[in-house]
């Protein structure tokens, strides 16, 4: 049985050099993952943007999201280059995280989740804006950063990112949809989710990061 060198370390290797080996190979999946999502996303709203129907957004606003979606998955690497490149590295993690909050929205619908699974809406709300959450406090805050700052950004992120989304939702398909209907109380919703999820994104990242503060010697 082949046991993972994370866990039991090579030969003669300090604890500190195994935790640097592990995070490094944690970096590489990490650059690698958000490489790979950045390029799916792509290939899939051009898709999307051909035939809407294809990705089962028909009705819901697919030229806009395939003009948007490539923007917001690249405002990190703007940012950074913009004012934090001397200061400093790549945050590949916050970049991964604001890809996925809009890849995964493109292959819920691909995969026609929002109408097979009745929760599966709710849940992509509390998880995009938890993640989006994250990508803003890892982009602006470090370790250091108290519990309460961290949720405090979190929530800011969040409840901020929350309201644009039901705006652009109202304004460019909801006006015309049925969800007319019932959009009030289903935004009343999805931003109470929103809220949750940028709370909970909060202290699992203020836990990860009291957790990692200070490699093994």
């Amino acid at each position: 049985m082949v046991f993972p060198m994370a866990v039991i370390g090579f030969p003669g290797q300090s604890t500190r050099e195994t935790h640097r080996a592990e995070t490094h190979r944690g970096l590489v999946l990490v650059r690698v993952l958000d490489i790979v999502a950045k390029a799916v996303l792509l290939v899939l709203l051009i898709l999307v943007a051909i035939n809407p129907e294809w990705g089962n957004l028909e009705g819901k606003a697919p030229v806009a999201r395939a003009v948007i979606y490539p923007m917001f998955a690249f405002v990190v690497p703007a940012i950074w280059w913009a004012f934090l490149r001397t200061r400093r590295p790549y945050p590949w993690a916050a970049d991964l995280l604001a890809t996925l909050a809009c890849f995964s929205d493109i292959l819920g619908n691909r995969l026609d989740l929002y109408d097979a699974l009745t929760w599966f809406d709710d849940w992509m709300h509390f998880m995009d804006t938890g993640v989006v959450s994250a990508a803003v406090v890892i982009l602006t805050l470090d370790h250091t950063a108290t519990r309460a700052a961290v949720v405090e950004r979190a929530i800011a992120a969040g409840l901020t990112g929350s309201l644009a989304w039901e705006l652009f939702e109202y304004v460019s398909f909801v006006t015309r949809s049925v969800e007319l209907n019932w959009a009030y109380a289903d935004t009343l919703g999805d931003l109470t989710l929103g809220w949750l999820g940028s709370v909970v994104a909060a202290l699992l990242i203020h836990a990860t990061w009291q957790t990692f503060e200070q490699p093994p010697t």
